[in-house]
Parts: C-alpha cells; structure tokens; sequence
C-alpha cells in the first residue's frame, strides 16, 4: 500500500476507501501548508505533482522546467518519445549547476518507448535517455505502453506493429532496477486487467502506474487495485489536455466550475486538488509561468468533502481512447476493448 507522507503531520497509512466518493483525507489532516510525497513501495517518496513535459515544444520546455522548479516543484515527467529530453537534460544541468536545487531533491520519470520492448534493447534506451538527461540514474523508469514495434521505428504503421513480449520487457527493466539505473520502475497505460496479470509473474512489483485520470475518467477499477497491491497511481493529463489534438475540455465540466467559484479556484486547481485528495500524483502540463504556479498552489486548501463527493456522480468517458494501438491483423489488440480490457 502506498503511503502519503505530509510534512508537519504524523506519517499516516491511509486504508482503503472508495476513492471515486471519500477523500483520502479528513478535513483536519488537510488543513495547513504542507509539502506532499506519496511513499512508494520502494519506501521511496515521489512528489506528488510533477511537471507534465509531453507536447512541451523545443525552444520552450527547458524554460518551463526551470520556472517549475523555481516555483516549488521537485517532479519532472519524462519520455524519450517525447523529443525533448537533451532539452529538458540542459535546464536541470542549469538548476544543479546554479545552486537552485540538488540532484536528490528532484524526481525525474523516463519511460520506455514501443520499439525498445526487447529484452536487448531495454537497458540501451534507458543508457540514452541518461545521457540525453545528464543523469546517472533515474528516479521512475515506465513501460510507456503495452504495446511494440520494430527495433528503430517511430510511430504506429501497421507495418511496425510487433508481437509482445512483457514479461520478458519486465524482467529486463527488473534488471535495471537492480543495477541501480533506476530506482523505481512501473507502468503506463495499463488497464486493471493488465496491471493485475503484471503483478502475477512480476518478481519485482511495479511501483507506479501512470494513466489517464481526471475527474471525467476517475479510474475507480484500477484506483482500488493499486490501493489493495501497493502500487501507486499517477495521473497524466490531470486537465484533459486542453489545446492538444486530444481535445479534452474537462475544465469546462458545470460541476467543476460550480466548485471552482464556491471555493474561489480555478477549474483547473479544483481538478488537481481532487486528485491529490483521491490519493495519487498528479502530472499537469504547461509551458506557462502563471499557469506552472497556479497548479502548484494546491497545499493551503482542501475540497470539502460534501463538495468531493458529488465529482464520483461525472459522466465519464476516456479522452485517449488509443485507435492507433488498433488494427484487426498486425496488432496484438483487434479492437479497443482488447486494449483497455473492456475499461472505455
């Protein structure tokens, strides 16, 4: 079970709830400014909200993650497939360099792309993703999806699809862990189904899994599993990525707005404040100064829990439904419910 810990409060172990209808926290453990880390199963402490980097152009990323750090983050969300990572390398080189922050006070997540799933390749891309971060080590390493394609290929051509091997991507990134390369190792984009199945042949169990969540696609299923297995849940695209060819526009959700006035909010930190007290990390994405802040500013207040309880009644609908993993002959998944095993 993972463990929130609160800086100035005793170290909880919280239990089980429903998470989609009960805060995670009382009222009481939530009042007063506090510096938030959710305790891995590793016993290592992944802040609880990280700067999302994925469609964060060149030119502009390295100085986003330098005005989060600046503003209080400690958590940078990576991806080699992300092309930006030399970028993103270069402005922690900056922090470091300058005093700003040290080495072990950041937390940087990389993940895997689909055309190094074999065993081989595993190590390799993590060796680029270091050098491309100025890194010796990194401190989450993910499977970025349940899905490959050929060694060297870029996007999700038919032609490139190629059949899976986790259990065999697993035990290379178990061997990472083990070399210390990476501290932390885990998931994305894995339904409950799969997760579960993971956690059968795993020797070592993932620590994270990183998917779609947000107050219009809670992820109550998968939330309870990881609650029951120790497994951490962190949510990407927090605000349904607003502006992106996903054209998540869950900000405009009444609900939320109603909450946002009442507590005088933004939309936005209301759907962050909801994840926090649901009990997972939350990885929003900007290249905006104010807007980096804003998302910070979410440790001096609460969501009631009258006002929390009506978010579990949302209509939900996945936003990254995944079409492009989809194909009737070359991919392992004929449909979208073979991918998300039923969970749309």
């Amino acid at each position: 079970m993972s463990r929130l810990v609160v800086a100035g409060y005793p170290d909880y172990l919280f239990r089980v709830k429903r998470i989609s209808q009960t805060s995670l926290f009382s009222e009481e453990e939530m009042d007063g400014e506090s510096e938030l880390y959710f305790e891995l199963n590793t016993g290592a402490k992944m802040p609880s909200v990280g700067l999302g980097t994925w469609k964060a152009p060149p030119g502009v990323v390295g100085e986003a993650v330098v005005a989060a750090v600046k503003a209080g983050y400690r958590h940078i969300d990576c991806a080699r497939v992300y092309d930006n990572e030399k970028e993103i390398g270069a402005a922690l080189k900056e922090l470091f360099s300058t005093g700003v922050v040290r080495r072990n006070e950041i937390w940087v997540t990389s993940k895997l792309w689909c055309s190094d799933h074999a065993p081989e390749d595993v190590s390799r891309a993590l060796s680029k993703s270091l050098e491309d971060l100025q890194l010796d080590y990194i401190d989450l390493y993910l499977i970025h999806w349940p899905f490959r394609t050929k060694p060297g290929s870029r996007g999700w051509d038919p032609d490139v699809m190629a059949p899976l091997c986790l259990s065999e991507t697993w035990t290379a990134m178990e061997g990472l862990y083990a070399s210390g390369q990476a501290r932390a190792i885990g998931v994305s984009n894995f339904s409950t189904k799969k997760l579960q199945d993971l956690l059968i042949y795993a020797k070592v169990p993932p620590a994270v899994v990183q998917v779609e969540c947000h107050p219009v696609w809670q992820q109550t299923a998968l939330h309870n599993l990881c609650k029951s297995t120790g497994v951490h849940l962190s949510a990407y695209s927090p605000l349904g990525s607003p502006g992106s060819w996903i054209k998540g526009e869950i900000l405009k959700e009444p609900l939320l707005l109603e909450i946002a006035e009442k507590l005088n909010k933004s939309p936005a930190q209301v759907a962050l404040r909801w994840g926090i007290q649901s009990g997972h990390s939350v990885l929003p994405k900007s290249v905006h100064e104010s807007r980096i802040k804003e998302n910070f500013s979410l440790f001096d207040w609460f969501i009631p829990q009258e006002l929390f309880s009506k978010i579990s009644a949302i209509t939900q609908q996945r936003l990254l439904r995944g079409d492009f993993a989809v194909h009737k002959s070359c991919s392992p998944y004929k449909n979208l419910e073979e991918l998300w095993d039923g969970e749309l």
